[in-house]
Order: C-alpha cells, then structure tokens, then sequence
C-alpha cells in the first residue's frame, strides 16, 4: 500500500470551528462536486489502477499516494462542515439532500497522457480555487485548514509534473 503524499506539517483540528453559514458557504464546492476531493480520490484511485494494469508500478503507487492525501482532506472537509454546523451530506452544498455527488463525474480515460494532464489541471484548479477561498474566508481556523490543503496540492502538482516527465507525455 501506498503511503500518503503530503505536505510535511500536521493538520489542523476543528476544535476551534463554531458553526458558520458563511463559511459553509465558501468551502462547501471542495468537497462534494465534480471538481471536489471526493472526486479526486475516486479519479486518483480509478488511475492508480488503470496503470497498475498496464505495469506502470511505480507511478501507479503515486497516484495511489495522492489519493490517500485527498482522502484526508475529503475528511478534513467532512469534519470542517459538521463543526460549521451541517451534516456531511455528499451534495455540493451539505445539508441540502439534492444534487448528490456523482461518480459520473470521473475522467474514466485509459490514456495515461490524458490522465494526467487531466490530473495537473485539475490541481491546478484546486489550488486556485482554494486560494480564492482563503481571500473570501473570514475564519482563522477554517482558513488554517484551507492552507494546509493548498500546501498538500501544490506538492501533488509539482508530483504529476515530475510524474509527467518521466512517462513522456
């Protein structure tokens, strides 16, 4: 089993979190939406096992280590939004019980190049929306949480571009 690749600095608890509508809003599309980490990690894994298949071992254990990290902040976020004051629903917008995620939304593609170029822009993307949060957020804890995750992403991008290289693509 892959270890997780993560930034080297523990994450922050949400103890100090009380319930905030505001900040429900604004972190609520990192979780459970097509580009939130639930996908990430259903994406990461479904490639991890796409290259496995084709022998491509050691970049497979990669992918399978980004997943193990965006399971965590999968769970981080889970944890944020139940201290927020909702329940973790898989919906774009927890509590709401509509619009569920959806596994419809992974990039089921076997090509490796496409998998991970996909990959680098979703990170990418990641990264710029959550640094949009971090202007919007009025939360010191919750913004705390939102940086730690940021210092994850830009590791897993810098990853997938070395990953990039090395497999010609």
């Amino acid at each position: 089993m892959s270890k997780a690749i993560i930034f080297d600095a523990p994450y922050p608890d949400t103890s100090k979190i009380c319930c905030d509508a505001y900040s429900l809003k604004i972190i609520s599309a990192a979780y459970s939406t097509p580009t939130g980490e639930i996908n990430a990690v259903m994406q990461y894994i479904f490639q991890s096992l796409c290259l496995y298949n084709k022998g491509y071992n050691k970049q497979a254990e990669i992918l399978e280590g980004i997943a193990i990290a965006e399971m965590t902040h999968f769970s981080l976020l889970g944890k944020t939004i139940a201290a927020l004051g909702a329940s973790p629903v898989f919906t774009s917008f927890p509590p709401s019980a509509f619009n569920f995620y959806s596994t419809k939304y992974v990039n089921y593609t076997p090509s490796v190049k496409f998998m991970i170029d996909d990959d680098i822009r979703s990170e990418k993307q990641a990264i710029h929306t959550y640094k949009k949060m971090l202007n919007l957020l009025k939360s010191d804890a919750v913004k705390e949480i939102i940086s730690r995750i940021v210092k994850d992403e830009q590791l897993h991008l810098n990853k997938l571009e070395e990953l990039k290289l090395q497999l010609k693509c």
